[in-house]
């Protein structure tokens, strides 16, 4: 297209994104049905610490923007993580399919497509699914975000941490969930309420209410995610030798039944990596960019204290080079305090068939900059692989409201073969050191070796029959082991007294010696 009849609106808006440092290329502005490939919209390297969001309705193509700019930042050097929920982000190690519609689109927005694929691991939590395992101990997941995979109220949140606060103080260690029912089970105990005199107590209903919950989570399976040995989330900020950007791929289609938990088991990785990184400032470029897919399913039901460790987190990890992408339907899936953080955006289509629709609607349009657009009519009239986008400046200031008809991932747009996902986890290096989980000594072992044992009877006459044979032991569950006996409430003591509730909501409030707990309450990771 002859760059002189590019409509000047068009002009005026290429030259908010005709930045001088490394940049994405996102594709062509867009006014009226026409891309203009000489307007190119761009996302600047060093503004992508800011945190950005990718909204839009079902099937507008919010996956193939991620893997747009994910394929990008690893040839820039930069790692990513991303989250594969669907199962259809994996094709992002693969070359891409040269074809008709990938050369149409190439050529609207003026991009030089050439099929390449990117440098991949590929995780599952706890192994299940084709993956490098992931794991995390219990106590390094911490009471906040275990409440959130539990779905406890606030004072079972309460009652959990307190448990954690004992264990710690008592060197017991919590690696997995049988060492937290065993924990549980001894503070309702006689000898475990006579310890926790000083500081409140835990009622029995309170103990059970968790106690089920536990064992709902584990009969589902998530058992497997808790334990070692535990995932060191350096991995994630790996490169290759000819400088490219690892990208992490978190398989999920096994667990997609179980959202809560792998939405938050996300947080965890978020959570560790802050604790563990320097800070180092604003950076040419960020260390790490994190996709956080269906993030609604983050925020829906999550306690104050959760959702302030949330907002908190998004706040300060910029400070340590880590971009965080939220990608959900509306906006208003994300709380406002966290929106407030998210500098760059990228919105697909959305619809307006219902009353509730059209208040998104207008919402999702009161969040952009004045523009030239018709946002209304814009946002409802996008094609697939279409979006308004505004981003930060490389000064910081948003730039202007530009519709873009976006590039073609470069990467194969679809799951890879099993066998060549099998092949590929099978050849990697972290397989032998995470594929096979450890049992050392920890709570419930401990407490085990504390319960007293009777007396043996004093030697009587021999009876005259044969002794009956004695049965052999029966292994419970793990959910079931050390069963807490019936104990008096102390709960109002527990929720007054200032060490507890401090404990508790020490997400977000206590970022000086304390951080190295981490904002979700979380210990420490032992090197």
């Amino acid at each position: 297209m002859d760059p002189a009849l590019t409509p000047p609106t068009v002009r005026e808006i290429a030259a908010g994104y005709a930045f001088t440092g490394p940049a994405l290329d996102l594709g062509a502005v867009l006014l009226d049905g026409t891309a203009y490939p000489d307007a190119q919209v761009r996302i600047p390297l060093a503004v992508l610490n800011r945190h950005g969001l990718v909204a839009g309705a079902t099937g507008t193509g919010k996956t193939k923007t991620l893997q747009l700019v994910a394929e990008q930042l690893s040839a820039q050097g930069v790692p990513v993580f991303l989250a594969d929920i669907k199962g259809d982000v994996s094709g992002i190690g693969a070359p891409g399919t040269p074809g008709e519609r990938t050369e149409t689109r190439a050529a609207e927005v003026g991009q030089q497509w050439t099929p390449q694929g990117c440098p991949v691991e590929f995780y599952s939590l706890g192994g299940q699914g084709t993956g490098i395992p992931i794991r995390a101990t219990v106590t390094s997941f911490g009471p906040l975000l275990l409440a959130k995979v539990l779905d406890l109220n606030e004072t079972q949140e309460s009652s959990l941490s307190l448990a954690f606060h004992y264990a710690d103080r008592q060197g017991l260690e919590l690696y997995d969930l049988k060492d937290l029912t065993a924990v549980i089970g001894h503070l309702t105990s006689p000898e475990g309420k006579e310890e926790l005199r000083t500081i409140g107590g835990l009622s029995a209903a309170t103990a059970g209410v968790i106690l089920r919950a536990l064992t709902v989570l584990e009969n589902e399976g998530a058992g497997a995610f808790f334990g070692e040995p535990e995932f060191d989330t350096a991995e994630l900020l790996r490169t290759t030798p000819d400088g490219r950007g690892v990208v992490s791929v978190l398989e999920l289609p096994a667990v997609q039944d179980r959202p809560r938990l792998f939405s938050t088991f996300l947080m965890w990785l978020l959570a560790d990596l802050y604790q563990e990184l320097p800070e180092v400032g604003d950076l040419d470029r960020p260390k790490l960019v994190f996709f956080f897919d269906e993030a609604h399913l983050l925020f829906k039901g999550g306690s104050k204290a959760f959702l302030e460790a949330i907002t908190q987190t998004v706040r300060l990890i910029r400070s340590k080079a880590v971009g965080i992408f939220f990608v959900t339907q509306t906006p208003r899936d994300v709380p406002a305090e966290v929106l407030a953080q998210l500098g760059n955006r990228v919105q697909h289509a959305l619809r307006a068939f219902t009353p509730d629709d059209a208040k998104a609607l207008k919402a999702t349009v009161s969040t952009f900059p004045r523009s030239s657009y018709d946002l209304s009519a814009v946002l409802t009239s996008l094609g697939t692989g279409e979006a308004v986008v505004t981003v930060l400046s490389e000064k910081g200031a948003p730039t202007p409201v530009a519709a873009t008809r976006l590039r073609a991932p470069q990467s194969l747009m679809g799951p890879i073969e099993p066998a060549a996902l099998r092949a590929a986890v099978d050849a990697s290096p972290l397989t032998a050191r995470y594929r096979d989980p450890i049992d050392r000594e920890s709570a419930y072992e401990k407490l085990a070796a504390r319960a007293p044992r009777p007396e043996a009877e004093p030697a009587g006459p021999a009876p005259a029959g044969p002794a009956p044979a004695e049965p052999a032991p029966r292994r419970e569950p793990a959910a079931r082991r050390e069963q807490p006996k019936e104990a008096g409430g102390l709960l109002g003591s527990l929720l007054s007294n200032p060490t507890v509730k401090s404990f508790a909501r020490s997400a977000g409030k206590q970022l000086g010696q304390e951080i190295s707990r981490s904002l979700f309450g979380t210990s420490k990771r032992r090197r």
